[in-house]
C-alpha cells in the first residue's frame, strides 16, 4: 500500500504548458508574466497594489521595511509560527515580543497582544508593528488587532502564507491591515514552487517595496529594455540605464515561477472549494471522536482557507503522546507535520529573550505563553491537499479513529 503524503502540490499539463512557454520565449526573470500575475492577483483582492517575490519571508522583510521599523523597535508576533515571521524583525535590528495563542484557538490572542504593547509603552520603547498570522488559513480576529495597532500608531502586516484564499466577512485576508504577505511555497493553497505576493493599499509603501525588492534600482529590466524606443518619459534614457537609489535586495520572482502563479491563481478558487470539501469531510468523520473527548476539530469557519488541517489531541484523555501518534500514524504510510514548535522553544530565541539575564537589561519584553506551550503539547496536522483521494482520506481517517480509539484514558 503506498504512503499517504502529508502534502502535494496540484500541478496540471496548463502550469508545465506555462513554462514551456516562457523557456521558449528567451525571457526567464521578472518579465511580463511577473507583470500580469501581479495586476491578475491584485484584482483577485481588490487592492490597487501587489508586488510577486521570491517568498513570502522575503515579503514580510520589504513590509517591515517599508513601515519604517529600525533598530530598537519592537514588532508583536505570535511564537506559534514558523521562524520567517520573527527572523524578519531582527534582519532590521529590532526586538520580537511573542504573544500567546488564545485558550480555544491556535491564533494570536488580541488580549495577549494588547499586554504585550502596553509594556512596551511602559518600557518607553516604540511598537512599530503588529504580525498576526491566519495559520492553517483561519482569519484572525482583525478588528481587535487593528485597534490595539491604532491606539498605538502600530503598523498591521498579515501573515497571510496560509490563507489565500480566505475572507473575513466581506474583506479578503491580506488586504485589512496595512500591508498582506502571501506565500506560494510547494504546499501553499496556490503554488509557484517558490515564492510570494505583497498587497497593499498604500501607494507610498508600494513604491518603497517595488524599489527595495530590486536593489533598491529605480528601473526593473523589464522596463528598461521594453521601453526603449517608446515614447514614455523612460524612454528618453537609455536602456542601460539606472540609478540606485537604496540599498535594496534581491527579491524579485522570476517568469517562470510567475506562469505557473497565473494558471493556479485561475484555479484557486476550485481548488478552495476542494479543500473545503475534505475538511468538512474530516469534521464529519471525526466528531464522534470530538464527542467522545479525546480531540478538538477545527471550527469551520467562514471564510476559512483550509490550508492545514489541524487535530488537537486531549492528553487527559488518552494513553498515546502526540508524538507516539505521530509515529504509529508514519507506520501506517500517513503523513503528518506539526505546525509549530513555538518559536520561545527555539535556542536562539529562548536564548534572546527568555533567559534570566531579561531581568537585568536584556531586550526580552514577555508575557506567559502557557496556551502556546499547551496547544504545541496536542497539535498534529494531517493530510490535505486538493489531489488527495476519497480513498486515501479514508485511510487517514480510520488511522486516526482507530489509534485514538484504543488509547483511550481510563
Amino acid at each position: 500500500m503506498s504512503a499517504i503524503p502529508f502534502a502535494r502540490p496540484s500541478i496540471g499539463e496548463d502550469e508545465i504548458a506555462a513554462v514551456g512557454d516562457v523557456l521558449r520565449s528567451g525571457w526567464l526573470t521578472t518579465g511580463k508574466q511577473a507583470l500580469a500575475f501581479e495586476t491578475e492577483f491584485a484584482t483577485a483582492l481588490g487592492v490597487p497594489h501587489a508586488l510577486a517575490v521570491n517568498s513570502a519571508t522575503a515579503g514580510l522583510h520589504l513590509a517591515l521595511e517599508a513601515v519604517g521599523v529600525v533598530p530598537g523597535d519592537y514588532v508583536i508576533v505570535p511564537s506559534l509560527t514558523f521562524t520567517a515571521t520573527a527572523e524578519v524583525v531582527r534582519y532590521l535590528g529590532a526586538e520580537v515580543a511573542f504573544a500567546d495563542v488564545g485558550t480555544s484557538s491556535l491564533l494570536i490572542d488580541p488580549e495577549s497582544v494588547a499586554q504585550l504593547a502596553a509594556a512596551i509603552r511602559r518600557a518607553q520603547r516604540r511598537l512599530a508593528a503588529i504580525i498576526p498570522v491566519h495559520l492553517a488559513g483561519e482569519p484572525c480576529d482583525m478588528d481587535a488587532l487593528g485597534l490595539i495597532a491604532a491606539e498605538h500608531n502600530a503598523a498591521l502586516i498579515e501573515d497571510a502564507a496560509h490563507a489565500f484564499p480566505a475572507s473575513c466577512g466581506d474583506r479578503p485576508v491580506g488586504t485589512i491591515g496595512d500591508i498582506g504577505v502571501f506565500s506560494f511555497y510547494a504546499n501553499k493553497t496556490i503554488t509557484t514552487g517558490e515564492g510570494g505576493m505583497v498587497v497593499t493599499r498604500h501607494e507610498g509603501y508600494a513604491r518603497r517595496m517595488a524599489t527595495m525588492r530590486s536593489h533598491g534600482i529605480d528601473r526593473q529590466a523589464w522596463h528598461r529594455y521594453t521601453e526603449a524606443g517608446t515614447n514614455s518619459p523612460a524612454s528618453a534614457r537609455p536602456h542601460w540605464y539606472y540609478q540606485v537609489v537604496a540599498p535594496g535586495f534581491k527579491y524579485n520572482l522570476a517568469d517562470t515561477a510567475a506562469a505557473i502563479g497565473r494558471v493556479q491563481l485561475k484555479r484557486a478558487e476550485k481548488l478552495r472549494e476542494t479543500r473545503t470539501e475534505l475538511a468538512e469531510r474530516y469534521l464529519r468523520y471525526l466528531a464522534p471522536l470530538e464527542e467522545a473527548g479525546l480531540v478538538v476539530l477545527p471550527d469551520s469557519a467562514p471564510g476559512h482557507a483550509w490550508h492545514l488541517f489541524v487535530l488537537r489531541l486531549n492528553p487527559a484523555a488518552l494513553t498515546i503522546t502526540r508524538d507516539r501518534f505521530i509515529e504509529e500514524l508514519q507506520k501506517r504510510g500517513i503523513g503528518t507535520s506539526v505546525h509549530y514548535i513555538p518559536l520561545h522553544h527555539m535556542p536562539y530565541w529562548r536564548g534572546r529573550y527568555f533567559t534570566p539575564e531579561d531581568s537585568a537589561g536584556r531586550p526580552g519584553i514577555a508575557v506567559p505563553l502557557s496556551n502556546t506551550d499547551n496547544r504545541f503539547e496536542e497539535i498534529v496536522s494531517i493530510p490535505l491537499y486538493p489531489d488527495l483521494s476519497a480513498a486515501d482520506q479514508d485511510r487517514v481517517i480510520t488511522a486516526v479513529t482507530d489509534l485514538l480509539g484504543a488509547h483511550r484514558g481510563g
